[in-house]
């Protein structure tokens, strides 16, 4: 089930399972979408990390995630672009900036409880009747269903994740520091520099962070560059040299020994091991 809107927009609702897994990876420029698995067993490989996921574990992924299928029987995609529904334009009104979108160096995974299934799959209800219907609220009553699903992914995740359980100022300046990773971590790798720029200072920051979890504002920067950098080793045509500077290092030796700390082994011979068919 597809909509198309005006200047472009669409959200399609599809069912997926092995025979159009491939879909997974048809992700065009500026989309976003939801994949809420309807069975147990599913097992991906999203930019190269192994995930098992069961009855209704949530995923949210973005046009830059590589997914290869291992096992997936059925699940739903909702997927939609940016005209449609721009996360950053109306981060007021959903929340999930930085969290769900836009600010992790993992992807986001929802596991729902038999309410939280019940709440999400009325909302899919009403998703499916507004698919089907011709009228000129159509558009405004699709936005409201997905904002409303992204509201209740968004308040779910936070339940589940301790880096979001303290006061909502504090949540937000972790959520906009994400963000802000996510837009300038190819060149700006130290804290001071987003503390700069959220007008705090990097003690401010690391207590925030020491706070809400165990991961420091610097180890958050480091993961994000790692995962840029295990995703083009293994689906790029690129040198180890041009992704070091791509990714902001001042030269390959540089870029290798941070590489090597972090994973426990050399950019080539990370890559060699994800080209070999083990998969």
């Amino acid at each position: 089930m597809k909509f198309e809107g005006p200047n472009n927009s669409y959200i399609e609702l599809l069912d997926i399972n092995a025979s159009n897994a491939e879909l997974l990876n048809e992700s065009k420029e500026s989309e976003l979408s939801l994949l809420w698995f309807q069975s147990d067993d599913n097992k991906l490989f999203i930019d190269t990390v192994p995930y098992s996921l069961n009855s209704n574990d949530i995923v949210s992924l973005t046009e830059f995630h590589n997914i290869e299928v291992q096992s997936l029987s059925k699940a739903i995609l909702i997927r939609w672009n940016r005209p449609f529904y721009c996360i950053v334009d109306h981060d007021s009104e959903v929340s999930c900036k930085g969290i769900l979108y836009y600010g992790a160096s993992s992807v986001p995974v929802i596991s729902l409880s038999a309410e939280e299934e019940d709440n999400l799959h009325t909302v899919l209800k009403m998703f499916k009747i507004e698919m089907a219907s011709k009228d000129n609220l159509q558009l405004e009553m699709l936005q409201m269903m997905l904002k409303r699903m992204l509201i209740l992914c968004a308040r779910i995740y936070k339940v589940q994740n301790e880096n979001y359980q303290d006061s909502t100022p504090n949540v937000d300046i972790i959520r906009e520091y994400n963000y802000l990773v996510e837009q300038h971590f190819r060149t700006k790798h130290s804290v001071s520099e987003y503390a700069d720029m959220l007008h705090k200072s990097p003690k401010t920051l690391s207590n925030l962070f020491k706070k809400n979890g165990t991961i420091t504002p610097l180890q958050f920067i480091q993961n994000r560059i790692l995962l840029e950098a295990r995703r083009l080793l293994s689906y790029a045509d690129k040198s180890v040299s041009d992704i070091g500077y791509e990714l902001g290092f001042s030269d390959v030796q540089v870029f290798s020994r941070f590489f090597k700390t972090k994973e426990g082994c050399s950019p080539q011979n990370f890559r060699e091991r994800e080209i070999l068919p083990t998969r």
